[in-house]
């Protein structure tokens, strides 16, 4: 299926790029994440059991809704723009009104990342590089304050990651990589999905 065809298959709109750009330099323009990537990503890679899943940026809600489907477990999606919020609650309730799913299992927060408080079931975050070196810094350093007061597997999933976050995860946290997917029919080197893994 093409991008509009798994959108309709969904009941979902998410295609389309966003309303001009970001008031703040630090947050990037929204960018949807293509569902031909998603496929590949979960081709090899496996949730971790009973975990929460978190788009971090999620614009108009298409890879939590896309995970709340294929999987069925909690997904949540984090989005600071409210034109953007509005559009993925709608959205997630399109969704759901075609698929007879819980409500409850499937999440959206108007809010900037960095203030999200993370909880002891959520391990799998999902970045598009919705932001900077800086804001991402910060919110890593949330993640892994969890992890220490609640260890468990956390997994840090890049989608077309930046230098700047590879650099600071492997260079700085001294992580490496859990998996490296080179998407298929992509020529630059940075066209694929990265994912780091914190473990006990």
């Amino acid at each position: 299926m093409n991008e509009q065809q798994f959108d309709k298959f969904l009941n979902i709109e998410t295609t389309g790029f966003q309303y001009g750009f970001p008031k703040l330099a630090k947050y990037h323009r929204y960018e949807p994440t293509p569902y031909s990537g998603l496929e590949q990503l979960f081709e090899v890679y496996a949730l971790p059991q009973g975990a929460n899943f978190l788009d971090i940026g999620c614009g108009k809600g298409r890879v939590p809704i896309y995970v709340h489907h294929r999987f069925d477990i909690p997904a949540i999606g984090i989005e600071m723009d409210p034109k953007f919020f509005v559009e993925a609650e709608h959205n997630a309730a399109q969704y759901l009104k075609k698929a007879g799913k819980k409500r409850s299992s499937l999440q959206f927060f108007n809010m900037v990342a960095e203030t999200y408080q993370i909880k002891v079931k959520d391990q799998v975050f999902f970045f598009f590089n919705p932001f900077s070196i800086h804001v991402f810094r910060e919110f890593m350093s949330n993640i892994l304050k969890s992890y220490e007061q609640y260890t468990r597997t956390i997994d840090i999933i890049l989608y077309y990651p930046s230098p700047d976050y590879l650099h600071y995860l492997h260079q700085d946290l001294g992580l490496d990589y859990y998996l490296n997917i080179k998407l298929r029919n992509e020529k630059n080197e940075n066209e694929r999905i990265v994912i780091f893994r914190l473990q006990p």
